[in-house]
């Protein structure tokens, strides 16, 4: 197995710096042909990350369902974002990575990928033997490729649509965890700072799962104050928008007369926007106010301070959809929704309950 050092060594450049950018963090000062050199080294000497190297062998029950599925089956992947815009997103270049590389263990090849670039053509879909969908899609959407592929499996996303399996991280749960905790930790004026999208021509302000969940926790203990909700519109989030999302609505809720004591911020981009404002209005993290998000991208931890974020396991949601794909190929015929688990990882961001 090829390491680390031996990709550094080959490109001429430190072993930190090859992990930076395989591990796709966006801080890295690092010349475009550079990058491009060390992941094309990377993929010529067949590199595996440790976790992959891990996954080497399937489990005995995933060997029977490889064995006994269509080898010849051919899917489409259906993405919400477009390259240029899952490039800079660690978290979903995690679940498309997981799909390609599940989809090759099982000998399935991904015959056709649309995303906003590449609109979905219908007539595409036909004859292929099913279809991952990753991340939001209109309903109407879905149901006119369902007419066409009726199976969809739904990666990162449930559109309450009981007849499609779909696996997703529960981040309604995953707030009130954070809250929970937050609230042992001392802090009681909590802000939010996240998005909401245009979905089937209607925006639904409090619809995401964070924010409503956000809301239902203060309600249900009378300490709800919409002052403290900042929420920018978007119909895709790119992770420059995300950044300039969490910078104007973090300055919105710093210029309360009475401000948050703690930010939750929808996703780790939007942290990194509201570390500015923050340090722009000449306060200190954590000391005047903590700040904690969502997905755990590499960069979190090198964030000064580090950032607390609840962690998102895209990989693990990649490879469970491509797993309830095959279930489906083989002949399963009732829907199943999985919820992969988040794990929390404290860092100097907020202290600690």
């Amino acid at each position: 197995m090829v390491t680390i050092k031996e990709i550094a060594k080959a490109v001429g450049v430190s072993s930190g710096t090859v992990s930076r950018v395989l591990n796709y963090d966006q801080t890295l000062s690092i010349s475009e042909p550079k990058r491009q050199a060390i992941i094309e080294t990377a993929e010529a000497l067949n590199y595996a990350t440790p976790r992959a190297r891990r996954n080497a062998q399937l489990p005995p029950l995933q060997i029977a369902m490889a064995n006994h599925a269509d080898v010849s089956a051919r899917i489409a992947v259906i993405h919400f974002l477009a390259p240029n815009e899952e490039l800079v997103d660690p978290y979903y270049v995690g679940v498309r990575l997981a799909i390609e590389a599940r989809c090759r263990e099982y000998k399935i090849e991904i015959a056709k990928v649309f995303n906003p670039d590449v609109p979905v053509d219908l007539s595409l879909l036909a004859g292929l033997s099913a279809a991952i969908i990753v991340g939001h899609h209109p309903r109407a959407e879905i149901e006119a490729m369902a007419r066409i592929c009726p199976q969809l499996i739904m990666a990162d996303y449930n559109p309450r649509m009981p007849q499609f399996d779909c696996v997703r991280a529960d981040l309604g749960e995953a707030t009130v965890n954070i809250l929970d905790s937050l609230d042992q930790a001392g802090y009681r004026r909590i802000g939010f700072v996240g998005g909401y999208e245009l979905m089937d021509n209607d925006a639904l302000m409090h619809g995401e799962q964070r924010c409503k969940a956000f809301i239902e926790w203060h309600e249900a203990r009378g300490r709800y104050r919409p002052d403290l909700l900042a929420l920018g519109q978007s119909e895709r989030f790119g992770q420059n928008l995300r950044l300039e999302t969490g910078y104007q609505q973090a300055r919105t809720l710093l210029a309360l007369p009475e401000r948050p004591d703690a930010i939750v911020a929808a996703n780790d981009n939007m942290a990194i926007g509201t570390y500015r404002a923050i340090q722009e209005a000449g306060l200190s993290i954590p000391n005047d106010i903590a700040v904690v998000a969502f997905n755990d991208i590499p960069v979190a931890q090198f964030l000064v301070p580090p950032l607390s974020t609840m962690r998102i396991p895209g990989e693990l949601i990649g490879e469970a959809a491509v797993d309830l794909m095959v279930e489906r190929l083989n002949g399963r015929d009732y829907s199943k929704h999985v919820t992969i688990p988040t794990q929390m990882v404290w860092r100097g961001s907020t202290r600690k309950p």
